[in-house]
């Protein structure tokens, strides 16, 4: 013999399936999907977070942008004590005695591919210029950076997280 199902819950069915999407209708209005959510985990480009190689802790917030078709970055904030008044002592270059917040330390990065590279990015603490090359992990959340002089296998890594 069929069972026979109330009007009730077939009631109480169709309501949880309205409030569901409702809720959904709303969370979507809230979190639209983007192109430019698209773009910006398969791009570079945002505000970084760096970090201390020896002690690990946040170090700046650099901002790396587009012109022309290369990229650049620049130091936005710095988590150094005293960090907003410090400038570049042992540049050597244009960006000597250049305040640090400010200041450009990636220059003329082309995108190859997956990776980026043939520009320079700049260590303040040291001066040094070195070749750099970039790419990013799969999530688009880290930015992992090679600055070398020579050959990339002379150099070291360090690892961005993505601030937006």
């Amino acid at each position: 013999m069929p069972s026979v199902v109330s009007i009730g819950a077939i009631l109480r069915g169709m309501r949880v399936f309205i409030t569901i999407a409702c809720l959904s209708l709303v969370y979507l209005a809230a979190y639209p999907p983007t192109a430019a959510y698209a773009l910006e985990s398969t791009s570079p480009v945002g505000i970084w977070k760096t970090f201390d190689d020896k002690t690990g802790k946040p170090r700046a917030i650099v901002r790396i942008y587009e012109q022309d078709g290369r990229l650049f970055g620049r130091i936005e904030q710095s988590f150094t004590p005293g960090g907003e008044h410090r400038v570049c002592v042992p540049c050597t270059d244009e960006r000597k005695n250049q305040p640090i917040v400010g200041l450009l330390i990636i220059r003329n990065i082309k995108r190859d591919g997956n990776e980026y590279s043939g520009g320079d990015i700049l260590d303040p603490e040291s001066g040094s210029v070195y070749r750099c090359k970039m790419h990013l992990e799969q999530d688009g959340a880290r930015l992992i950076l090679r600055g070398y002089i020579g050959f990339s296998l002379l150099g070291r890594s360090q690892t961005w997280q993505r601030q937006s």
